[in-house]
């Protein structure tokens, strides 16, 4: 079990965040074609406001559920589960609550900070989303403790559904920037009943049925005091973790911001165009990241330290091994990609190819944060962000636009590259700090020799693909003719299928692949229908050469 647990969880996740990521890029396609560049710029300065909204309302409470469900019930107190249950899920909407009001009142200072007054409706539109975004996040908490990660991906589906269907309609009905904001508080409005659905008819009902099973007494009560205290256990868990949820959604959207200040809203546009692809690998993390927190909490509370150590080593080596060959990909083939996908938005080329190596620090860093979340410090994280987001407010202010005293510069202007070198800066300075604090506050070490393989294999493989024929490269050239557009696609796509087999070879030759990789391979060609055979057969020739 202990072997795959993390690949397990990870998978679940990961099948549905693959899907949901083809989702995304549907969602911003469409945003990005219907608004043009300086609407959707309009539209990714208010996506990061609902970010930091939902956070803020939910007060980090939704990692603490998971943290304490996943400890609670493998000590068999159900009691203690459902207490958790009841008393946050008062928590979390009074928050959200609270917080509908502030930012309905605060949609005019914002707008005019980012020099937007057509902005002050659609955030004032934000204030819808929050009451029902919060229940999302509480059943996503509770999902995520008791390993229900099917739960949380129809969850997500729900959510990603509604919200394209309903942002596209009320656009196409000429509602505009504000039209997408309504549509996503209406996809919230529906996955919340959604998920509170699954919750009462798969969760709930098993809590009671054990209940009854351990003769508790239905009639006794939790008292007031009792529930303070678990006010009181349940915020000195989640205030750091909000704090450093805060923290990771600055790292994302100062650079935005910034930008938003000091240049106009196509070039947050352009911004916004690139900084959503370098995060896909993000997807990966978050997989590791939700398997991984329940399952350490559950470890250390069994005081097994041999099967903690087994965990943080197969997270590490599981995001490794698949990020670090896609972000290098992303940063090789960041023009064609923007070219293809996003015509128009080129100018953001360069700012993607220095974010995809941002985005790759990042992930290291996610994994390693959850882990100390799971260990039961997550004031690593909060601290080593705190640093982290200072580094880059500072060099963004800077090299956005330029740095000049007396007449004199002393850095140029950099636009929208400056943003993204100092958003990639900051999460290298920010992987090292937490790395380095969860693992020794674990007492773990990494299997660096290993990684060290599957760094060389991916770097091999990306200097191999830089000097792959780039004809997609001119695809603007043809941007009328659709024919030859879904060419250029076609060999983009067999371009990045002959990358990863040549990063499966060189990491199989130089014996980077183990047989646990193998095995997790095989547990996903499992979840993939009509394709099982053909990775069973990839899988099986792997297994030969595994060590």
């Amino acid at each position: 079990m202990s072997d795959t647990k993390i690949a397990k969880g990870s998978i679940i996740i990961l099948l549905g965040s693959l899907i949901f990521r083809v989702g995304g890029f549907i969602y911003r396609f469409a945003m990005a074609s219907l608004l043009g560049p300086a609407g959707y710029g309009i539209f990714v300065l208010i996506l990061p406001i609902i970010a930091v909204l939902q956070l803020s309302a939910e007060g980090g409470i939704p990692p603490a559920i998971a943290k304490y469900i996943a400890h609670y019930d493998a000590q068999g107190n159900n009691a203690m589960v459902k207490q958790i249950i009841k008393t946050s899920f008062k928590l979390v909407i009074t928050l959200g609550l609270i917080l509908s009001i502030i930012i309905y009142i605060m949609a005019e200072p914002l707008a005019n900070f980012f020099h937007n007054p057509a902005a002050v409706f659609p955030i004032q539109c934000v204030s819808l989303i929050t009451p029902f975004s919060v229940i999302v996040g509480e059943m996503k908490g509770v999902f995520q403790g008791y390993y229900e990660m099917n739960f949380i991906n129809i969850t997500k589906a729900v959510e990603q559904s509604s919200t394209i269907i309903f942002a596209v309609l009320l656009v196409l009905a000429n509602f505009y920037i504000a039209g997408a904001v309504i549509g996503t508080a209406i996809g919230y409005m529906i996955t919340g009943l959604a998920a509170f659905i699954i919750f009462r008819k798969y969760i709930w009902v098993k809590l009671k049925e054990r209940s009854v099973e351990d003769q508790e007494n239905p009639g006794e009560k939790f008292t007031r005091r009792k529930e303070l205290g678990l006010i009181k256990m349940l915020f000195l868990f989640s205030i750091p973790v909000y704090l450093t949820s805060l923290g990771e959604l600055f790292m994302y959207d100062i650079g935005t911001w910034i930008i938003g200040a000091f240049m106009t809203s196509e070039y947050v546009g352009y911004y916004g165009i690139g900084s959503p692809i370098a995060r896909i690998p993000l997807m990966i993390s978050m997989a590791v990241a939700t398997a991984v927190l329940p399952a350490t909490a559950a470890a250390l509370s069994t005081e097994n330290r041999h099967l903690l150590n087994t965990y943080i080593n197969q997270a590490f080596r599981y995001v490794t091994i698949l990020v670090l060959p896609i972000s290098l990909g992303i940063a090789v083939f960041a023009h064609p990609i923007l070219s293809l996908l996003f015509p128009g938005y080129e100018l953001g080329t360069g700012a993607l190819q220095i974010l995809a190596i941002g985005m790759l620090f990042f992930t290291l860093y996610m994994v390693s944060a959850s882990v100390a979340q799971g260990v039961g410090k997550p004031v690593i994280p909060m601290i080593s962000l705190a640093i982290a987001v200072a580094i880059e407010l500072g060099l963004s202010v800077v090299l956005v636009p330029g740095y000049v005293i007396n007449g004199v510069t002393l850095v140029p202007e950099y636009g929208i590259n400056g943003a993204a070198l100092a958003t990639t800066i900051a999460t290298f300075v920010l992987m090292v700090t937490v790395a380095w604090g969860t693992l020794r506050q674990a007492k773990t070490k990494l299997e660096l020799k290993n990684l060290g393989k599957i760094v060389f294999a991916s770097v091999l493989m990306a200097g191999i693909l830089y000097f792959v024929p780039t004809i997609y490269a001119y695809t603007s050239f043809y941007a009328g003719i659709p024919l030859a557009q879904i060419l250029a696609l076609l060999y983009l796509i067999l371009v990045a299928f002959v990358g990863a087999f040549l990063y499966v070879v060189i990491l199989t030759l130089i014996g980077g692949v183990k047989k646990s990789d193998v095995n997790a391979f095989l547990k996903l060609s499992r979840r993939l229908g009509p394709l099982e055979p053909l990775f069973d057969k990839i899988g099986s020739i792997l297994m030969k050469y595994a060590v």
